[in-house]
């Protein structure tokens, strides 16, 4: 129903006060539930000190999540994603998700992203929010076998959790 169906319900009788009720919450209210995985179009925020991070975090225009890589299809700490910000196409790293992780890995409030280019190397040069120590031993033993250089991406942080 409408907005227009509901106003129609409140000019009739009181008896359909149980659907005018359903109708309004079916319109200002999400019913479903709320996933904590990085997956397609899931929106990111930028912790970083790049110029696009910035801009578009400043415009309330967070990036979205295009793809993930890795075989499953969700994204875990360390994974390289693929985001749409400001209408262009940027890799990045996850350095903190909402969803439950494994033991002694911290769990965030919001899903973390640092911007990088093709060979690994962050955008910014500076990481505002603390990254899970974790993430060392991820990042080195994805620099070794891919070859993409992301020791520098935890050379920029200031504060490991």
């Amino acid at each position: 129903m409408n907005l227009n169906s509901l106003r129609v319900l409140l000019k009739q009788k009181p008896t359909n006060l149980h659907k005018v009720v359903h109708c309004y919450l079916n319109l200002h209210f999400h019913t479903s539930t709320a996933v904590h995985e990085i997956q397609k179009m899931t929106r990111l925020r930028v912790v970083d000190n790049s110029p696009i991070g910035k801009q578009a975090m400043a415009e309330g225009k967070p990036p979205k999540c295009i793809h993930v890589y890795n075989k499953k299809g969700v994204g875990m700490i360390g994974d390289k994603v693929l985001v749409a910000i400001k209408g262009e196409k940027k890799k990045g790293i996850l350095v903190g998700l909402k969803q439950n992780q494994k033991p002694k890995v911290p769990k965030f409030d919001s899903n973390n992203i640092v911007l990088i280019d093709d060979n690994g190397t962050p955008l910014g040069t500076r990481i505002y929010v603390p990254i899970p120590t974790i993430l060392r031993t991820i990042l080195k033993e994805k620099t070794f076998s891919k070859g993409a250089d992301y020791t520098k991406l935890l050379g920029i942080a200031s504060r490991f959790v």
